[in-house]
C-alpha cells in the first residue's frame, strides 16, 4: 500500500524550511527520513513514524494519535505511529518532528552493508 504522498510534503517542506539535511529512503513500505545517516521519522501508509527513544516514549505514547509502533505484531521500543488526526495540525506535525529531531543526536545508527 502507498505512503501518505500529502504527509510527505508536509514534512519535507518543514525540513527544508529549517535547512536541515535529509536523504528519503523507501522503506517497510512506507517512506523513511534519514537524518546524519540514521532513520529519524517516516511516513508508513497513513500514519506518522516517530523515532523518539525509550526515555521520552513513555511521556508521548499517551498523546493524541500515538501507540506504540507494532509493525511486526511486536512493539518497537522508542518508536511511535501517530495517526493522522495527531499531525493533522502543522504544529503538532513540527512538535512531532521535534522531539525525532531531539533524539537523533542519541540513536544508534544502522550497520553499514
Amino acid at each position: 500500500m502507498a505512503y501518505d504522498e500529502y504527509l510527505q510534503e508536509r514534512i519535507e517542506i518543514i525540513l527544508n524550511e529549517k535547512k536541515i539535511v535529509f536523504v528519503a529512503k523507501k522503506m517497510m513500505g512506507g517512506l523513511c527520513y534519514m537524518i546524519d545517516d540514521k532513520m529519524c521519522f517516516g511516513v508508513v501508509k497513513n500514519d506518522f513514524m516517530a523515532r523518539v527513544g525509550e526515555k521520552a516514549y513513555f511521556d508521548l505514547i499517551d498523546l493524541n494519535g500515538a501507540r506504540p509502533m507494532d509493525f511486526t505484531k511486536r512493539p518497537m521500543k522508542g518508536y511511535i505511529f501517530v495517526a493522522p488526526e495527531g499531525v493533522d495540525y502543522d504544529s503538532d506535525l513540527k512538535f512531532w518532528i521535534k522531539k525525532c529531531l531531539e533524539f537523533n543526536p542519541e540513536a544508534k545508527s544502522s550497520k553499514k552493508k
